[in-house]
């Protein structure tokens, strides 16, 4: 296990971290799926008050021992913004007693996903007040945010100059928020990845054409090794279920140099193999068809067709298409059904695509039963 600098918390926490929101089928799972992690090399821990028992099944694992005295272990939980601070008062409290800790090294604003969000953390005597108290009293240590939100959002977050560090969506097949990235790195902020197996493609169960296309490595291990090779991030959420699946991401743990020629040429010919088979119909992701008069998030939908029709990844597309409408803030965005053909967005395309009709296929492709998120 390799360790990284979690930007100006000056904090080293291991470059894969426990992510607690789906080792929750019980407290003695939890405690096992734990103890692996430490045993693998994992210090951080992360978890929040919207997942589920994670709270408390942790707690649990905490007051009954560990292999890694507290102080060489680094806990972050995380709580949504609020309008007012004495809610967020009762937030910090309620977790430090579910989780038996008189300290927290890590405190995330959870999904601050919004522009009214950030107008909460940045008002005169809200959230962030009962927060900077916690912060001093001893209570909680480091403060930062997670977010599902828009770049500029997350940008507009990171410029507030509130938080030591950041966790956000950015992987080989979501490029987006890279500016983040950098921006983070510029005021010296931690960077966590969210759930890079998951959010970032499913990855634990590929299709076979990408799996073939990724040859000799897996789509997953590339993942992590674009991700690994940027100094700029410090950790990687792994979201285990259960301790086995601790075993494949951890087999990159100690993988975070610069790419080797091998990989660059696989991630090259991922790019031309995507180039060849979209051909004139695949969207550059430049988000200039944006705002759609209907709410549609064109360059998301657009995405997802382009990794259907490109690597087969359809069971992806449809697993991130079924949250449009169904998630809130987490996943804005109507469904592509909902296009009227206004024809607003083409002439902004560079690409000259005909959106409206790609909206109708990526529809078409991944429609499906509907979901809802864990939390709300």
């Amino acid at each position: 296990m390799q360790y990284r600098r979690f930007g100006k918390t000056n904090l080293h926490l291991s470059v894969f971290s426990l992510g607690t929101m789906r080792y929750l089928a019980d407290a003695e799972n939890a405690q096992d799926t734990i103890a692996q992690a430490l045993a693998l090399g994992i210090n951080h821990i992360e978890t929040a008050r919207g997942y589920g028992k994670s709270e408390e099944f942790l707690g649990q694992a905490l007051q009954s021992g560990l292999s890694v005295p507290r102080s060489q272990l680094h806990i972050t939980t995380k709580v949504p913004p609020t309008a007012d601070a004495d809610s967020m008062r009762r937030y910090i409290d309620e977790s430090l007693t579910r989780l038996h800790l008189d300290y927290l090294d890590c405190l995330g604003i959870h999904g601050l996903n919004t522009w009214e969000h950030l107008q909460w953390v940045q008002a005169n005597g809200g959230c962030m007040q009962a927060v900077q108290e916690a912060v001093g009293d001893g209570r909680v240590r480091h403060v930062g945010f997670s977010t599902h939100g828009t770049l500029e959002v997350i940008k507009a977050a990171i410029n507030t100059d509130l938080f030591e560090f950041v966790n956000l969506h950015y992987y080989y097949f979501f490029q987006r928020h890279a500016p983040a990235i950098q921006l983070a790195a510029e005021k010296d902020m931690g960077v966590f990845i969210i759930s890079p197996a998951d959010k970032g493609g499913k990855l634990y169960t590929p299709p076979q054409t990408l799996k073939n296309l990724c040859q000799p490595y897996s789509p997953l291990e590339l993942n992590y090794r674009f991700l690994l090779n940027d100094n700029r991030i410090t950790t990687l959420s792994v979201g285990a279920a259960k301790p086995e699946e601790l075993i494949e991401p951890l087999q990159v743990a100690d993988r975070d140099g610069e790419l080797i020629s091998a990989e660059i040429a696989v991630f090259q010919s991922l790019e031309n193999y995507q180039k060849t088979v979209l051909d004139t119909d695949k969207c550059s992701q430049c988000y200039a068809c944006l705002p759609c008069p209907e709410n549609i998030n064109i360059p998301e939908v657009l995405r997802l067709r382009n990794l259907a029709v490109a690597y087969n990844m359809t069971d992806y597309g449809q697993y991130r298409y079924e949250m449009f409408e169904n998630a809130g803030h987490w996943f804005p965005g109507m469904k592509a059904n909902r296009c009227t053909e206004c024809g607003d967005c083409l002439p902004r395309c560079p690409e000259e695509l005909d959106i409206p009709a790609l909206l109708n296929d990526a529809h078409e492709r991944l429609k499906g039963q509907t979901g809802r998120r864990l939390w709300g």
